[in-house]
């Protein structure tokens, strides 16, 4: 599958909402105008008046705008009135709809389609669409959310009919492709390459139709086109599955041409479907690309090597060329490094690791210290931790070197409980410090004072006390990760 660079935001649970405005295209109304121009004023009279409006608004008898309410006292950094207006609004609105995106949690949860099912019924029979407006997209996403999941939990059993009919009642077209997606991996997990196919070209086609701003350029339109190429190299991967080499070749070079960055593992793919219709030059320049950029995992390091000897006859010479891209490879990473390093202070904190035990930053001054802001319901912060293990065992030796796990953003009731479990689980052998949210503010306060707005985020400070890096996200390559982990961390112990 795809690797890509990313990283998980806090703000997860409403990035379709926010990345998909009106289809139908409105100015903002009277009221979001007036806030707006309030929460801009720099005039402390007007904050005393956007104060005294929101507190009008969290007493209204609509929901609508009560809502309105919490999203200002967010945005003017008051969480905890908006916190409380939020958990209190279920039970002020019964049929509002908070109260029905809080009944349809358990869907996420349940374990067999037919519970699922049952379950969805009995929902919609409490919250039924055509008692709520129709004018925006998220209208409707709430209905297209469970709906794809009850598709994606009969597609795991199988049932090829009942997957159908759930991905049939689909009505947001801009996030059919997402939905799409996760029916696609449902099928293909459980060995259904077939219907894996159709669904995989389904969401491909749908992505395509907002390529290009054919279905305009609003952010709901970009945030559709933005998947084509991951899906149509999900679509290659799987006609390559099936054998279907000549096909999957057309729709990898689609992908390959659409993607806007080096994708190692678009360029493996595209490798392995040339590779196997022995068009030997071609696959060796397309990871040739992954090479040079120290982007190749073991297994790419292994196929290149193969392909290095189909083109050039023999391996006589490989070792040198190797040896060559490598070191231009880590030239260029020094000289990149160089301009991204910074000289910022660390700011200074205490936490409690997963035994309990106060552990304070200044406890490793003289140290250089590596921040890793992760948390268990992120998926890159995850897939990063082998490489990040890596890293830790190559420099368990050296006192002056220290790791610091820093779990944040929780989702659960006992996040201290869920980050053990995960670690020890997994066998990392890191220190975890817990970053849980302030009682009175609901503020993640370390993260917060780090700025980090999406995680995996990493801080490199050196033993002055000085941030030298910061990065973010993950990218898929270990090996890379660490080469560039490492460069910086000497670069940091060189100007400490």
């Amino acid at each position: 599958m795809k690797l890509l660079k990313t990283a998980c935001s806090v703000l997860l649970s409403v990035i379709a909402l926010n990345a998909a405005q009106a289809q139908n295209s409105k100015p903002a109304d009277t009221l979001d105008q007036y806030l707006n121009k309030l929460v801009a004023s720099k005039d402390s009279a007007d904050k005393t008046v956007l104060r005294a409006k929101l507190a009008e608004l969290s007493g209204a008898k609509t929901e609508k705008e009560v809502l309105t309410a919490a999203n200002y006292y967010y945005r003017i950094g008051d969480t905890k009135k908006s916190e409380a207006i939020y958990g209190d609004i279920a039970t002020r609105f019964p049929l509002g709809t908070q109260a029905r995106s809080a009944a349809s949690k358990d869907f996420y949860q349940i374990k067999t389609a037919a519970e699922a099912e049952t379950a969805y019924k009995a929902w919609v029979k409490k919250f039924p669409p055509a008692m709520y407006e129709n004018k925006e997209v998220d209208s409707r996403l709430a209905y297209d959310y469970v709906r794809a999941v009850i598709a994606g939990k009969f597609a795991a059993e199988k049932n090829v009919a009942k997957a159908n009919e759930y991905a049939n009642m689909l009505e947001v077209d801009f996030w059919k492709g997402n939905a799409y997606s996760g029916i696609t991996s449902a099928f293909y997990k459980n060995g259904d390459l077939a219907n894996a196919e159709i669904y995989a070209k389904k969401a491909m086609d749908n992505a395509f139709s907002y390529v290009d701003g054919k279905k305009g350029n609003e952010n709901w339109a970009k945030f559709s086109a933005s998947g084509y190429a991951g899906l149509t190299s999900t679509y290659a991967n799987i006609l390559f599955d099936r054998k279907k080499y000549a096909e999957a070749l057309k729709y990898s070079e689609m992908a390959y041409q659409k993607s806007t960055s080096l994708n190692p593992g678009l360029n493996y793919r595209y490798a392995q479907i040339l590779m196997g219709l022995n068009k030997n030059q071609e696959a060796y320049d397309k990871l040739e690309e992954v090479v040079k950029a120290g982007k190749a995992t073991p297994e790419m390091a292994a196929d290149f090597k193969k392909l290095y000897v189909k083109v050039k006859g023999n391996e006589s010479g490989f070792d040198a060329y190797a040896a060559a891209i490598r070191k231009a490879y880590l030239e260029n990473l020094s000289k990149q490094l160089t301009k991204d390093m910074i000289k910022e202070p660390a700011t200074a904190f205490t936490l409690t690791d997963l035994n309990g035990k106060k552990v304070s930053l200044a406890d490793y001054k003289g140290k250089i210290v590596i921040l890793d802001f992760w948390a268990t319901w992120c998926g890159p912060c995850k897939a990063s931790f082998p490489a990040m293990q890596m890293a830790v065992n190559k420099y368990k030796e050296d006192d002056n070197v220290k790791f610091l796990f820093i779990h944040t953003w929780e989702k659960v009731a006992d996040p201290v409980k869920d980050a053990a479990d995960y670690i020890k689980g997994m066998k990392y052998s890191f220190e975890v410090l817990m970053d849980v949210k302030d009682a009175e503010t609901k503020v993640n306060k370390v993260v917060s004072s780090y700025k980090v707005n999406g995680i995996p985020a990493k801080f490199v400070i050196d033993a002055a006390g000085n941030v030298r890096f910061k990065l973010t996200g993950f990218d898929g390559s270990n090996e890379a990760a660490v080469d560039e982990l490492s460069m910086m961390i000497d670069m940091a112990k060189a100007k400490s």
